[in-house]
């Protein structure tokens, strides 16, 4: 159906960016639908007068979103942003690689919105009539954020004619900006360090009861194993009884009175091996509850090690991130003392500056 409406729609906008979808059986985790970054566009249907969002992996749309005025797009973080189609029955997300696309994607999704509501009042109350102002809306839409995407960029605050003396300053303002982007990525790691902790503590609870289950459906089998044993043993000495009772039957000598019992005898017993075999067969379909327990026990452990291996990422990106807010100290500082020594050797030109006009002054009056 994608191809067929390529021909009539105009593209709006588009971005790149990694393509998720909520897992429609937890609601909770995302599920990535593309390998690596694609192009999420804004398209205008003029024939429909409608907007949608979509995006290409390989042969397939993985995104075909139809803008409705009463959808959201939420940004959960600085870089990931979320929204949800009651049509398509699912939630996109979108990871874009700088907070500047997200930005720009969001206030995009924004004015479309906007344009698809106003769109939506218009064919209401013109719905016998032709649209041919709404056909216009998208280039001109598309125009004006055209204009604002390649709008120029902002400039420095060192010119290449400044002296050194404001370049300091400018290296001092510079310094700051960094250790509060510092600080804020350090806060930021803390959060998600505690977040990973948290998640770590409870997989390892999950870990352990999934090991003290396992220990203990370990110790049932073996207790099973046991059982079955004795009621095998107990199967064939019944069995054993059996058939001596039935040698017994076999004799004309016997009278009415034992052959009465024994068949008696021969309904208990057989009723004894029916109910054996019923708890062998129960003991046997409980050794699959323990093949699961295993495979439980597996991925809590690889769940485990992923978050250990997390973990061990954030501790070097904060190691590093330290590392640098070290140097650019060390780099403030050794701007403070090349000041300083400016400062020193201005004052000293001062003072033999004076000195010289007094001694011009004393020429001048000899």
């Amino acid at each position: 159906m994608y191809p067929l409406h390529r021909d009539r729609e105009q593209p709006i906008f588009s971005a790149k960016a990694h393509v998720f979808q909520i897992d429609p059986a937890t609601k909770r985790n995302w599920l990535p639908a593309s390998k690596h970054a694609v192009a999420v566009s804004f398209f205008y249907d003029a024939s429909r007068n409608v907007y949608r969002i979509i995006s290409v992996g390989g042969t397939k749309a993985i995104i075909n979103s139809t803008i409705t005025p009463n959808m959201t797009f939420t940004k959960t973080s600085q870089k990931f942003g979320q929204w949800a189609d009651s049509r398509a029955n699912t939630v996109y997300g979108l990871g874009f690689s700088t907070e500047q696309q997200l930005q720009q994607f969001a206030d995009q999704f924004k004015e479309v919105k906007e344009a698809a509501r106003l769109a939506r009042e218009k064919s209401q109350e013109r719905f016998e009539l032709a649209h041919p102002a709404l056909s216009i809306a998208a280039p001109q839409l598309s125009q004006e954020m055209s204009e604002e995407r390649h709008s120029p960029p902002l400039l420095t605050v060192n010119g290449p004619g400044e002296e050194k003396l404001f370049r300091s300053k400018s290296a001092e303002v510079e310094l700051t900006v960094e250790k509060e982007r510092v600080k804020k990525m350090l806060s930021e790691g803390s959060m998600c360090e505690i977040n990973l902790e948290a998640e770590l503590f409870t997989l390892q609870d999950s870990n352990a009861k999934l090991v003290a289950a396992l220990q203990e459906a370990n110790s049932s089998v073996e207790m099973w194993k046991k059982q079955l044993a004795e009621y095998q043993e107990e199967t064939d000495r019944l069995r054993d009884q059996v058939a001596e009772l039935e040698a017994q039957l076999g004799h004309p000598a016997a009278c009415q009175t034992g052959g009465d019992e024994l068949k008696r005898s021969l309904e208990e017993l057989e009723a004894l091996l029916k109910a054996k075999d019923q708890e062998i067969h129960s003991l046997q379909s409980k050794k699959t509850d323990v093949g699961e327990l295993e495979k439980e026990r597996e991925e809590a452990m690889q769940r485990l090690q992923d978050l250990e291996r997390r973990n061990t990422e954030l501790e070097e990106r904060v190691q590093s991130t330290e590392k640098v807010l070290a140097s650019n100290q060390e780099e403030q500082e050794q701007a403070e003392v090349e000041v300083r020594h400016i400062i020193e050797v201005l004052d000293v030109k001062i003072g033999d500056l004076s000195n010289l006009r007094q001694s011009l002054a004393k020429l001048i009056d000899k």
